[in-house]
């Protein structure tokens, strides 16, 4: 490991540029799914490993065997939740066909339940809705053929991807220190802080997106059936609650704008409600961002929202999501050098 504000050697720096260029390449290569599987497979055997006392085994081949199984199990059990909420979001009961349907036909009828003060704000029409859709679909054609096309690949490249993190947390939790070369040595030490950068990041938003979940699941399945309000697709709107959630800031704002809408269909009041009940949730994103992601890596918020904003506009979706994971990381090399 480098140490802490001490001068890089020729190995640090090539392994800097080695790093930087493979983590850049991920996106023209269409790769970032594979490489957030494996490391997210890794991440998850490394947290694992203790628990059975594997450092404790001296004897390698015995080690290999324990980590392996360890690592299938993991795999095993990803893909099976993968599995799982594929088939759920195709189900009828919680199909986004269905809620993208139900959606449009709330939107259809809206202006029958919102005041006369908030109509100027509306379209006259649904041929006016259709019509904004549609040149929304247009400008994004080519982005949502190519992500149509590409769905079996993208599988692939998870399975691929989880494949690999359960072999280089084979070799990682295997090696004893010292069995490197300098040059792999720092390339291993790269791939620690990516990793962490990984953990940091991810983790801590797994837990803002179930704090969210709970939050709002509370909400849809126990205030408003209390109050006497029941609105369709409520198991749907929470897994979407979840899923988007692990999108940081972003997602929040995908899931309440569906909330809203169906919403929409009981009343326009209910609809307030629900915009300001998750408003309120929506500030605590910010407080639980600010807590636990950027407690873990040291910065404010506007920090990453700035790294969003650029990666989106460099990398798309792929480089939303790598935002906050790729700045934690080159924090990380820059801090530990003194520079920031």
């Amino acid at each position: 490991m480098s140490s802490v504000h001490a001068r890089p050697t020729s190995y640090d720096v090539a392994a800097w540029i080695l790093a930087g260029f493979g983590l850049l390449l991920v996106f023209p290569l269409h790769l970032f799914s594979a490489l957030m599987a494996g490391l997210l497979v890794c991440e998850l055997v490394h947290l694992a490993a203790p628990l059975l006392n594997v450092a404790r085994i001296s004897h390698r081949r015995a080690k290999m065997v324990v980590v392996g199984l360890l690592a299938a199990v993991i795999v095993s059990v990803l893909a099976a939740l993968i599995w799982k909420a594929a088939v759920f979001f195709q189900s009828e009961e919680a199909s986004l066909q269905a809620l993208l349907k139900k959606m449009a036909e709330i939107l259809d009828n809206v202006r029958a339940k919102v005041p006369a003060w908030a109509l100027d704000s509306l379209p006259e029409n649904v041929e006016d809705i259709n019509l904004g859709v549609a040149s929304m679909l247009r400008e994004h054609a080519a982005t949502m053929q190519e992500a149509g096309k590409g769905i079996g690949l993208t599988l692939a490249h998870v399975v691929v991807g989880m494949a690999l993190g359960a072999i280089v947390s084979l070799t990682a939790e295997t090696t004893r220190e010292g069995g490197y070369g300098p040059l792999s040595a720092a390339l291993v030490e790269r791939v620690r802080r990516v990793g962490d950068a990984f953990r940091s990041i991810v983790f801590a938003q797994v837990r803002i997106s179930a704090v969210n979940t709970l939050l709002t699941f509370l909400y849809l399945i126990v205030v408003l059936p209390a109050l006497g309000v029941h609105l369709p697709l409520v198991k749907t709107m929470v897994a979407i609650t979840f899923v988007a959630g692990l999108l940081p800031v972003v997602g929040n704002l995908i899931s309440n704008t569906v909330i809203v809408v169906v919403s929409l269909s009981y009343s326009f009041s209910m609809a307030l409600w629900s915009l300001a009940f998750l408003v309120v949730i929506h500030k605590l994103e910010y407080f639980l961002n600010a807590r636990i992601v950027g407690g873990h890596i040291n910065a404010r918020t506007w920090e990453l929202l700035l790294a969003m904003v650029v990666m989106e506009s460099a990398f798309g979706l792929a480089g939303l999501v790598a935002a906050p994971i790729y700045y934690a990381y080159v924090k990380r090399e820059l801090s530990d050098r003194g520079l920031v």
